[in-house]
């Protein structure tokens, strides 16, 4: 039974507004502050995930990393028709608003400027497959096996504004086709773009929206770090004016449906030759292309590190069905990810550099 709107309350009184509803009453989203290191991520993201635990306790429920449920069917959810915007996207989307029982994780980063956020949106697009292999984490969907590491992008992309974003010449014109899409009735504001990366409606940031929430928090702070390190080198490159030449974006859409499909256990698709080859590959091609902006952060060692383990040990995606060959089960899945949501207390490494959001 969908408990998120008991869970609220009770986790409000010790987390405040860093916790808050979500389209689904059996979904409860957390946010950190504005982070300016990776130590201050984990120990906010260890904070958030802590506290909701201790919650849940006095209620019997308890909060899961994962981006799908194993076994629980759609159907048996229900939309927050109490949230006036959640309401009307309910009366909008109909069956695609209340299929969306997926979370994401959505990272921010600091760019200030309108018109190098825009640009940066347009250049970071080929290394987007990378970060959700890195991250996928819902391979079961109604109690099967849907044979994709991701099977959250597939229900998230039912809605009409999402995928990859269009190539724009700069903030003028991604304001112009927000109104074009408002004059048409297909978004009511640029909240509803839905794209794997976004300049944010609400911050000064641009948005990555395109990984599957991680089962660990380790795991988390790593693709952060990945994330920033990519703004960062990207920035640099059009601040410098570096030539970037991209392929189509039906081509990169494509690389992202194969990430999302094989996750790490398969081929990706490596931006700087646009061929397939081994995940391992294609993620030290990102790591390598974003090293220096991870030097100058201190977070190489920190990010490097779970990287390895991403890649040595498994995705959640990975972890989620080698429970589930242990015995069958699909308890057994729910198992091990209650088991990595709360995070055992961890030494923490050293960063600084360009705030997160």
């Amino acid at each position: 039974m969908p408990r998120s709107h008991q869970l609220l309350p009770e986790a409000r009184t010790v987390l405040g507004e860093e916790v808050a509803p979500e389209l689904n009453l059996c979904q409860i989203e957390v946010g950190t502050p504005v982070c300016h290191t990776l130590d201050e991520v984990r120990d906010h993201l260890s904070r958030l995930r802590t506290g909701l635990h201790r919650a849940g306790e006095q209620l019997g429920v308890a909060a899961a990393a994962t981006a799908t449920h194993p076994f629980s069917w759609w159907q048996h959810q229900q939309v927050d028709l109490s949230n006036e915007r959640y309401s009307r996207m309910d009366n909008t989307y109909q069956i695609v608003a209340r299929e969306q029982v997926i979370c994401g994780c959505h990272v921010h980063v600091g760019l200030g400027d309108g018109d190098l956020a825009v640009a940066v949106m347009n250049r970071v697009r080929p290394w987007l497959p990378v970060l959700l292999a890195l991250s996928a984490n819902s391979p079961f969907w109604q109690g099967i096996d849907t044979g994709y590491a991701s099977y959250r992008l597939q229900v998230w992309q039912r809605w009409p504004t999402s995928g990859m974003p269009p190539d724009l010449g700069g903030r003028r014109e991604y304001d112009d086709l927000v109104r074009e899409l408002q004059a048409i009735g297909a978004v009511e504001d640029a909240t509803f773009l839905y794209w794997y990366v976004r300049p944010s409606a609400r911050f000064p940031t641009l948005e990555f929206r395109v990984c599957d929430v991680c089962l660990d928090v380790e795991h988390t702070v790593a693709i952060a770090g990945l994330i920033r390190a990519l703004a960062a080198t990207t920035a640099e490159e059009v601040v410098t004016g570096r030539l970037a030449v991209l392929p189509k974006r039906e081509v990169m859409e494509a690389a992202v449906w194969r990430a999302a499909r094989y996750g790490l256990e398969g081929l990706l698709v490596s931006p700087l030759t646009w061929t397939p080859q081994p995940a391992p590959v294609v993620v030290n091609e990102l790591l390598d292309h974003v090293n220096d902006a991870l030097e100058e952060h201190g977070d190489a060692e920190t990010v490097r590190a779970a990287v390895q383990d991403l890649v040595g040990g498994g995705n959640g995606a990975t972890l989620q069905r080698r429970a589930f060959r242990r015995r069958g089960d699909g308890r057994e899945v729910v198992a091990e990810v209650l088991s990595r949501t709360v995070p055992p207390l961890a030494g923490a490494g050293r960063s600084n550099g360009k705030p997160f959001a």
